[in-house]
């Protein structure tokens, strides 16, 4: 029992980045129909930006709390701004090209951040070490140990995944953003301007990578410039089962696919190198039984 609580924590933990990251994904496909696949490399420059900023805090001397702000505020300030700098000068000018031209454009932006970081960062080629700075220890739990700062982690994604649902659905910018993905024309005769909803919702977008990103970092103690890949897909995928433009639907998909992996661990552990590909594998059953994902939007074309 104890081996199995302590792996659904990680799963949560893992879920809750794999579920920001799928609700990137999600916002994008909602607004512009674009699949960006540079999403993954926005979340490892977030990632790299928190460092960055938290060994500056450090060496002027801060507080660790303040390190830690400054962390997640200049990681989620680098990869919005890097999302609307991409939405800005590549989608919207590309918005009326095919569909796979803009598909392989977001591919070739994402190995360029990549390459960059790997090739300008310092060894950047390396993984990078990650401060401690959320409090250690934890309780016990039925025999399980409950890492302290894993908790406040979930806990501070589930709090950024609900915030991201009120902006939404619950503000002006949110309604303005819904009704340029239900019919962008109409909007702009409504007096929304296109040209400024686009970029803020992708800064949106990838404010979520910004902050899984520095989660990322936080709990796993390190970094790399090639970490995005992997998420990317696991992300992509996420998306896809829960219904690609459903939120919800996104975020069901992150956690099911990191249950996946902790039941493979669990379950047999001579197969945990191996939980990635069984992971896809279900996911790709999946995809074949329900093609419009497990929550589909209400309509299946927008008009």
């Amino acid at each position: 029992m104890a081996t199995w609580i302590q792996h659904i924590i990680n799963g949560l933990m893992q879920g809750t980045v794999y579920g920001l990251v799928a609700m990137g994904f999600t916002i994008f496909f909602g607004v512009m129909n674009v699949i960006k696949f540079s999403h993954g490399d926005v979340f490892t420059f977030g990632a790299f930006g928190g460092l960055v900023a938290v060994w500056f805090a450090q060496a002027l001397g801060l507080p660790i709390w303040s390190q830690l702000l400054f962390g997640f505020i200049i990681a989620i300030l680098l990869a919005s701004t890097l999302g609307a700098l991409i939405s800005r000068v590549l989608i919207l000018p590309l918005r009326g090209a095919p569909p796979l031209n803009m598909l392989l454009m977001t591919m070739m932006v994402g190995t360029a951040i990549r390459e960059c970081i790997r090739l300008f960062f310092p060894n950047g080629s390396n993984p990078q070490r990650f401060p401690s700075l959320l409090p250690e220890g934890g309780y016990e739990f039925l025999g399980a140990y409950m890492r302290l700062d894993g908790m406040l982690l979930i806990g501070g994604g589930v709090g950024s995944i609900a915030l991201v649902y009120l902006i939404i659905n619950k503000t002006r910018f949110g309604l303005a953003m819904r009704a340029v993905a239900e019919d962008s024309e109409t909007a702009s005769m409504m007096g929304i301007n296109f040209e400024r909803i686009v970029p803020l919702t992708f800064a949106l977008g990838s404010m979520t990578a910004g902050f899984a990103g520095i989660m990322y970092g936080l709990y796993y103690s390190e970094v790399s410039y090639n970490m995005g890949l992997l998420l990317a897909v696991i992300g992509f995928s996420a998306a896809i089962i829960g219904g690609l433009g459903n939120i919800w639907g996104a975020i069901l998909g992150g956690y099911l696919f990191a249950a996946l992996q902790t039941l493979v661990v669990a379950a047999t552990p001579s197969l945990s190198e191996y939980k990635n590909v069984i992971g896809f594998a279900i996911m790709i059953m999946l995809i074949t039984w329900r093609p419009t994902g497990l929550l589909a939007e209400r309509t299946s074309e927008r008009v």
